[in-house]
C-alpha cells in the first residue's frame, strides 16, 4: 500500500540530520535551500556547515589567503553566510590584480583578470594609455586608451584555479569614452585557445566612412556591419558592456594547462581611441 504524503514526512523526520545532509552535499545550492520546506530534518540539514562546505571550491581557503582582507573574509558565523558572501561580493586578491566570486547558482569559480594582470601592448606608453579609477569599476585601477594604431590585449589563466568538469566562456569587460574614435564596425579577432572568432566593440547599422592611412591621402573605405558579420556587445547590469570572445572546457585532467586569451585588430590601420578596459572576466557559461 502506498504511503501517504505526512506519512512520508514522518519516515524523514526519523532519519540522522548527517544522514540527510550527506544526500544533499550532491545536490546543488538552489536545491538544498528548496529542500527547507520537506522538513525540519531536512531545514537543519540545509542550513549544516557540511552541506555547504561541499558546495564551496576545494581550493577556497587558498584563494581567500590571497586578499589584503583574508582574515576578516573568514569571520562568518556558517558556511552557507560565507557561500552567499563569496557569491555578491567579488574579493580582490593577489594584489588587486584578478577579481574572484562564486557563481550563485553552482558554486563554479569565476576570476576577472584586471589589465595589471595582462599584457597590453604599449601599456606603458602614457602617448598611448593611462591608468584610471572609476567608481563603478570593480578593480581598483583601470586602462584608458588614448591613442593606438595596433590594438593587442592578451591574457591567460591556469585552468587549476578554476572548477572542474566545467564549460567556461571569456569576455572583454570594456566601456567606450564620449570621444571613442575607430571602433565604429570595426571587426576585432578574439581567440580563446586555439579558436578565433571575429568581435565588434561599437556597432552602428549605417554605413561609416573611414580614413584608410594604407591606401594614401584622400582615401576612404565604408565599413558596414551586416547579421552574422560577428559578436555584438552587451549591456552588463552594473552598467558595463561585455563582448563575448569564446568559450573553453576545463575537464582538470591536466593541472598545467593555459588557456590563453586575446583581442587583436592590427590589420585596419586605423587610429583608435577612448577604450575603457576594466578586464577579462572567466565565468561558466549558461546553457
Amino acid at each position: 500500500m502506498a504511503l501517504t504524503e505526512s506519512e512520508v514526512v514522518g519516515l524523514i523526520n526519523v532519519l540522522p540530520i548527517e544522514c540527510v545532509a550527506s544526500v544533499l552535499s550532491f545536490t546543488s545550492p538552489p536545491d538544498a535551500c528548496r529542500s527547507s520546506s520537506v522538513s525540519t530534518s531536512f531545514r537543519s540539514a540545509a542550513e549544516s556547515d557540511a552541506v555547504w562546505e561541499s558546495f564551496l571550491p576545494p581550493q577556497y581557503k587558498s584563494i581567500i589567503s590571497r586578499s589584503a582582507d583574508s582574515s576578516s573574509s573568514l569571520c562568518f558565523s556558517s558556511k552557507k553566510e560565507l557561500y552567499l558572501h563569496l557569491c555578491d561580493h567579488p574579493l580582490l586578491i593577489d594584489d588587486g590584480r584578478k577579481s574572484f566570486w562564486l557563481e550563485k547558482m553552482s558554486g563554479k569559480i569565476c576570476y576577472m583578470l584586471s589589465p595589471k594582470d595582462l599584457l597590453i601592448a604599449w601599456m606603458e606608453n602614457p602617448h598611448f594609455w593611462r591608468w584610471t579609477s572609476l567608481p563603478d569599476a570593480r578593480l581598483p585601477e583601470v586602462a584608458e586608451l588614448i591613442q593606438v594604431w595596433w590594438l593587442e590585449i592578451r591574457g591567460k589563466i591556469n585552468t587549476c584555479m578554476l572548477s572542474r568538469a566545467t564549460l567556461y566562456t571569456a569576455y572583454l569587460v570594456f566601456n567606450l569614452s564620449s570621444k571613442s574614435r575607430g571602433f565604429v564596425n570595426l571587426p576585432i579577432e578574439a581567440a580563446v585557445r586555439w579558436h578565433k572568432r571575429m568581435v565588434f566593440l561599437d556597432v552602428k547599422q549605417e554605413g561609416v566612412r573611414v580614413f584608410n592611412p594604407r591606401a594614401g591621402m584622400g582615401s576612404f573605405q565604408e565599413l558596414r556591419w551586416r547579421e552574422g558579420d560577428g559578436e555584438c556587445p552587451k549591456k552588463r547590469g552594473d552598467g558595463w558592456l561585455e563582448i563575448e570572445l569564446g568559450d573553453f572546457f576545463n575537464g582538470g585532467d591536466d593541472d598545467d594547462d593555459e588557456v590563453e586569451i586575446s583581442v587583436l585588430e592590427v590589420k585596419a590601420g586605423m587610429l583608435k581611441s577612448g577604450l575603457i578596459v576594466q578586464g577579462i572576466e572567466i565565468r561558466p557559461k549558461r546553457v
